[in-house]
């Protein structure tokens, strides 16, 4: 159902602004040294090179907002019989119609990585599928990779289009835009935009000159089997996180995580119930009411954190990763914590015999490659991106599942909930 459009700068700009009118428009904008996704007023809708420009944090706040409402309580006694009360609950759930703006397909991805725990089984997430309806995405083709970037190691790549209602990608003079869903066909179909058959083949050359970008591929092999082999190493997981200070910035700028604490505001006769943001990489994540702290190390955290990502989830979601290698995590760590090592080392080094015992199927085809050549031009990232590629291998797309999942996450006592 793809269909091609091409757009001047100062056209895609006008046509952005036209949507501000009956959208929640959220784009890039510069914050000091990072570059946020926030809400842009029509008026503010004027830097291309601001909106082009790879966000520091995930734009994950769109559906899951730091902090929400979940339900207001009010409660009166009753006159005739003071020991009753008589409460109203008023749930607030929907949203306003949002357009986001430049993302990048990693996280796009992400949104469909969180879509299998809010929105499918036995119960929906109503809060998130509100905005899920309401949102459409606009993502920008990548015109080339850092050294942080690994998307192609995990099922994506440069211009992926799963999770995105509409791609566009640089070219001479503009830009190429290509509908993806029917959501995004029908904005585009509204812009006025010229056909882009004819720019096609130079989107389709810059795909290919990113593709070019990355780095190898990883020869990792049944990644979910081998980690879960590695959970009762506590040395190996000490090692590996000796350096980790637990500060949670890995957490909160991922695409996919989605810890979060609930809890109650006001008194017993009014007030409300509030869903934020946490991170399982807390100390206190974990504590319950009566005391007791199942992850009081900090080993057993990131521990949790490695497995959802690429055990857990993959054995719950045929075989497909909690993680879309957007290499945030990499960037902004204190202490230059790469994900992309850890996962490597404990495969390498993971049991055979559990591995053989609990095979998976053949992984998926990978992303075709092109040979390496000079990569695009792009601003240098504000979060400082590392320019040389490193040569740690990392997970690869692969498909598992096992005879026996353990568990995803859970409520604890205390309310916190890692999905």
């Amino acid at each position: 159902m793809s269909t091609f459009y091409f757009a001047a700068p100062d056209a895609l700009l006008g046509w952005l602004k036209k949507l501000a009118a009956d959208y929640r428009v959220l784009a890039p904008r510069r914050e000091g040294r990072s570059v946020m996704f926030r809400p842009r007023t029509a008026d503010e809708l004027t830097d291309m090179d601001e909106l082009l420009r790879r966000a520091t944090a995930s734009p994950k706040g769109a559906v899951i907002p730091h902090s929400e409402t979940l339900v207001r309580f009010s409660s009166t006694k009753d006159a005739e019989n003071p020991a009753r009360l008589d409460t109203t609950l008023d749930a607030p759930c929907g949203d306003v119609p949002t357009v986001l703006f430049g993302c990048r397909p990693c996280d796009a991805r992400g949104f469909v990585v969180l879509d299998r725990p809010y929105l499918e089984g036995r119960f929906k997430d109503p809060y998130y599928a509100a905005r899920r309806e309401a949102l459409v995405i606009i993502a920008q083709a990548c015109p080339t990779a850092f050294s942080t970037c690994f998307c192609h190691w995990v099922g994506g790549s440069p211009a992926g289009r799963e999770g995105s209602d509409i791609l566009f990608t640089a070219v001479d003079g503009g830009f190429v835009l290509e509908s993806v869903t029917e959501k995004g066909a029908k904005l585009l179909e509204a812009a006025g935009f010229a056909s882009g058959e004819d720019r096609r083949n130079e989107a389709e050359a810059a795909h290919r000159k990113a593709e070019a970008s990355l780095g190898a591929p990883s020869t990792l092999e049944n990644i979910p089997a081998r980690v879960a082999a590695r959970f009762r190493d506590e040395a190996f997981w000490i090692k590996e996180t000796e350096k980790c200070l637990s500060c949670g910035a890995c957490t909160y700028l991922c695409p996919t995580c989605q810890c979060f604490t609930i809890t109650d505001e006001g008194s017993q006769l009014d007030g409300r119930r509030i869903r934020s943001w946490d991170t399982c990489m807390s100390p206190l994540f974990t504590l319950e009411t009566s005391g007791h702290n199942p992850r009081t190390e900090k080993f057993k955290r990131m521990r949790n954190r490695i497995s959802h990502k690429f055990s857990y989830y993959p054995q719950s979601y045929d075989g497909e990763y909690s993680c879309v290698g957007c290499g945030r995590c990499v960037v902004s760590c204190p202490i230059s914590l790469d994900i992309r090592q850890v996962v490597k080392h404990a495969v390498e080094g993971a049991p055979e015999a559990v591995a053989e015992a609990a095979p998976v199927p053949a992984p998926k085809p990978a992303p075709a490659r092109v040979k390496a050549s000079s990569a695009a031009s792009e601003p240098a990232s504000p979060a400082g991106e590392p320019k040389a590629a490193p040569g740690a291998e990392a997970a690869p797309k692969a498909s598992a599942k096992s005879e026996a999942r353990p568990r995803t996450g859970g409520k604890s006592k205390s309310g916190k909930k890692s999905r």
